[in-house]
């Protein structure tokens, strides 16, 4: 009795630090779409343009963007930056006008 007393106790915290985690995040929003912008539009430049692996254009972001990640298209030259589950914002490589990012749909 006492062991599934603990269990439901300790999963209900859980539950409740996870979506307290998630409503933080939520309430972030606006900066940290601004922040995969920029993260979007840097690592296009370092990979397109610097010719740089995508992986090592992480190096470039600002202290406190650890949480953006990367992901590439290299058939439309697209990188995608994102938060999981929160936001994300893309850039795309043009010959003629280099990273551009796309309209902020959100």
């Amino acid at each position: 009795m006492k062991a599934r007393h603990f269990l439901i106790t300790a999963a209900v915290i859980v539950a409740v630090a996870v979506g307290g985690a998630y409503a933080y995040a939520r309430s972030q929003k606006p900066l940290l779409d601004l922040g995969v912008g920029y993260a979007a539009r840097v690592a296009c430049g370092c990979h397109y343009i610097g010719n740089r692996p995508i992986g090592d254009c992480k190096k470039d972001f600002e202290p406190g963007m650890e949480l953006i990640q990367l992901s590439n298209d290299p058939a439309t030259k697209t990188v995608t930056a994102s938060v999981p589950l929160i936001t994300s914002r893309s850039a795309r490589y043009d010959a003629l006008l280099g990273c551009q990012v796309e309209a902020f749909a959100g």
